[in-house]
C-alpha cells in the first residue's frame, strides 16, 4: 500500500517546496501541482511531463483548446474548469488592483488585465473602461461586472460611437479608455482603428467627456495609442 501511494509523499513535498521558493520548480512540477488538485487519487507526474511535451509550455497548455486538452490522458472537464478559473482570478485581480491608482499610473496593468481577458480570442472585441473625475476605472456596484463592449468576426467588430457615448452618460463617466484585440496577433493599428479612435476623441469631447487612451492587445502585448502619439 505504502508503495501504491508513494505520491501522496511527494505532494506533500511538492507543496512544501512551492511554498518555501516557488523558483526553485521545474516547470513540469508546477503543472503537476495544478493536477494534484483534480486527480487526487493518482501519480500525475508523468501526465504533467505529457502536457507539457504536447504544448510546449504552461502558456501553451492555458492556450490549447478544450479538444485539444481532453487528448491527454486523464485530462477532464476539472482541469479544464480549474485552468479557466486561475485565468479569471488572475484578470479580476489585475482590473481591482489597476482601479487603486490613476490610469496614468496603471495602463500597464490595464493592458495585461485585457491581454489576460480576451487577448487571445479568435473573434475581435471592444471593450470600454470608463473612468471617474480622478482617472481611475469606476467601480462597480456588481460583481462580476458587466463590462460595456462590443463583438465581432476575426477581423472586424462593429461599434456603435453613440451607444459608447450613451452608457458614458449613464454611468456620469469622466473619462473612458477603449480596448480592442487583434486575432492575428498584430499590434499595428489599421487604418479603420485610427479613424475610429479619432471620430470617439470628437465624440467624446463633444459632451465633456475624455479618451484617455485607446490600446489594441494581443496574447503576446499591447499598443497604446497614447504613447504612440495616434491621439
Amino acid at each position: 500500500m505504502s508503495q501504491d501511494k508513494h505520491y501522496l509523499g511527494h505532494r506533500t513535498r511538492l507543496r512544501n517546496r512551492f511554498m518555501q521558493n516557488v523558483e526553485g520548480l521545474q516547470e513540469y512540477e508546477i503543472v503537476e501541482l495544478l493536477l494534484t488538485y483534480v486527480l487526487p487519487q493518482r501519480d500525475v507526474k508523468e501526465i504533467a511531463k505529457e502536457l507539457l511535451e504536447r504544448f510546449g509550455s504552461i502558456k501553451g497548455i492555458f492556450d490549447a483548446s478544450e479538444d485539444e486538452l481532453k487528448s491527454i490522458p486523464f485530462i477532464k472537464d476539472k482541469f479544464i474548469t480549474l485552468l479557466r478559473l486561475i485565468r479569471e482570478v488572475n484578470a479580476i485581480y489585475r482590473k481591482q488592483k489597476a482601479s487603486e491608482v490613476p490610469v496614468s499610473q496603471s495602463i500597464e496593468e490595464i493592458a495585461h488585465y485585457c491581454i489576460e481577458k480576451f487577448g487571445d480570442k479568435k473573434e475581435e472585441e471592444f471593450h470600454v473602461l470608463y473612468l471617474d473625475s480622478n482617472f481611475r476605472i469606476q467601480l462597480e456596484n456588481d460583481f462580476p461586472a458587466d463590462e460595456f463592449y462590443f463583438s465581432g468576426t476575426v477581423d472586424k467588430t462593429v461599434v456603435y460611437p453613440r451607444k459608447i457615448i450613451e452608457e458614458g452618460i449613464k454611468r456620469k463617466a469622466y473619462a473612458l479608455i477603449i480596448v480592442h484585440n487583434h486575432p492575428n496577433g498584430i499590434l499595428q493599428p489599421s487604418e479603420y482603428d485610427k479613424n475610429l479612435t479619432q471620430f470617439i476623441d470628437i465624440a467624446t469631447k463633444t459632451v465633456g467627456m475624455i479618451l484617455f487612451d485607446h490600446l489594441i492587445v494581443t496574447s503576446g502585448g499591447y499598443l497604446s495609442f497614447k504613447k504612440e502619439r495616434l491621439i
